[in-house]
């Protein structure tokens, strides 16, 4: 009888490791479920007597097939890809086909990439006798945390295409949020590249000609003009005697690039990361924004391991690992304490202040129901509305916003340089 290597959770939601005899991998998960264990990974154990022979020779045979399969593949997994991968998946198992069957169906149709390698690696886990979920926590970049443990919900539930089917809705509305809110962004980018461009333009060939003007006609220049002076002579780089200058034009090009590098670096640090989290939800109009969008989140994340029948223990760690946001972080570890200790979520979140009131009673009541996976997802599209509309006021506020500071920029430029003009015509007109 084969042995089977599980690694499960207790009721405490501690991990637990060991070993099982079983006539099949469903025996194997039924045994350990007895023991009131809630299995996360069972694959059969490869080492044993008798068996030295064909195992070399199944993995020689893994490995041509690897050979001939292989693709050079760079980049990452669009998430775009891997939702149609994961609807597909379901499609083929509410039909009641096999899995590795469906696996090598799904990835014989996919274009040479990073999923059609990772896909290759899959099926041959399964095919050894690998668990799906097992197979595809190996491959992190395409399969989160999130990810794998949902399958494996689906896997020991028997509900697989159901859980396939909820993934593939979660993260399509995720990727929905996220491209709302980066189409909202391209307009006001683009307006403020351009001005930037155009402004340092001007700096850079006009008004050192008007400076030559001036100088010809020997008019007392207003300190409003000759502080665009100075400005244009940083932009173009105009040395001083004795001076070596980097032109002004380096800076404005390269600093958006190292505020972007230097934002990475501070939030590589775990200080630096909750400092820039707390201060961005301090930030007026952007804060709002951040809150509503983390809430939407975490509580989408949260309601969908729950209904995919994930322990709460886990699936409130796995929420907060995916949260994106140290505030938020900071909560759930509160939150995992208090259900640990027989307490509710809702009562660590009213505490932490880091949700409106309505969500928390929300919560609330969906524990007193015990419907709080359907409480949490429609949290989440409320929330998704709100950040629509949050998005759509923040435009509207930051169209005319831009209109007025370019107004101001060019009206700067043009009063400096109209200002010495006038005592000019002036001083023609005297003589």
């Amino acid at each position: 009888m084969p042995t089977y290597v599980y690694e499960a959770l207790n009721s405490a939601g501690k991990a637990e490791k060991g070993r099982i005899e079983a006539g099949s991998s469903d025996e194997a998960i039924s045994a350990i479920r007895q023991q009131g264990f809630f299995p996360t990974s069972v694959r059969e154990d490869s080492v044993g007597g008798g068996t030295g022979e064909k195992t070399k020779q199944d993995k020689k045979a893994k490995k041509e097939k690897k050979k001939k399969g292989m693709s050079i593949s760079f980049g990452k997994v669009k998430t775009k890809n891997l939702c149609q991968f994961t609807r597909q998946l379901s499609t083929l198992q509410d039909a009641g086909l096999p899995l590795l069957r469906s696996l090598q169906i799904l990835e014989q149709q996919q274009k040479p990439g990073k999923l059609k390698s990772i896909l290759l690696e899959v099926v041959e886990d399964v095919e050894s006798g690998s668990s799906l979920s097992d197979s595809m926590s190996k491959h992190p970049k395409a399969f989160d945390r999130l990810y794998s443990k949902m399958v494996a919900a689906g896997e020991i539930g028997g509900v697989l295409d159901v859980i396939l089917q909820r993934l593939a809705n979660f993260m399509e509305k995720a990727e929905r949020l996220k491209a709302r809110i980066k189409g909202a962004m391209i307009y006001p980018i683009c307006v403020i590249v351009v001005a930037v461009l155009i402004v340092t333009g001007i700096m850079y060939f006009v008004i050192p000609k008007f400076e030559d003007i001036f100088n010809d006609f020997e008019v007392e220049l207003p300190g409003l003009t000759l502080w665009l002076i100075e400005t244009s002579l940083w932009v173009a780089g105009t040395p001083k005697e004795g001076e070596q200058a980097i032109p002004g034009f380096i800076w404005i090009v390269t600093s958006p690039f190292l505020i972007f590098f230097f934002m990475k670096l501070i939030r590589r640090t775990g200080p630096g990361r909750a400092a820039t989290d707390i201060i961005r939800m301090k930030v007026p109009v952007i804060g709002p924004l951040v809150m509503k969008t983390s809430v939407a989140r975490f509580t989408r994340t949260l309601g969908t391991l729950v209904a995919a029948g994930v322990p709460i223990l886990e699936a409130v760690l796995i929420t907060r690992d995916t949260s994106g946001n140290y505030v938020y972080e900071k909560a759930l570890n509160g939150v995992h304490d208090s259900i640990r200790e027989g307490e509710t979520v809702a009562d660590p979140l009213r505490e932490a202040k880091v949700c409106d009131s309505i969500v928390v009673n929300m919560i609330e009541v969906g524990e007193e129901t015990g419907d709080l996976d359907v409480m949490l997802i429609k949290i989440a599209d409320n929330y998704d509305e709100e950040v629509d509309v949050a998005v759509t006021a923040m435009l509207s506020l930051l169209e005319p916003a831009l209109v007025v500071v370019l107004g101001g920029i060019v009206g700067t430029i043009v009063l400096a340089l109209f200002m010495p003009l006038v005592k000019m015509i002036e001083s023609v007109s005297q003589d």
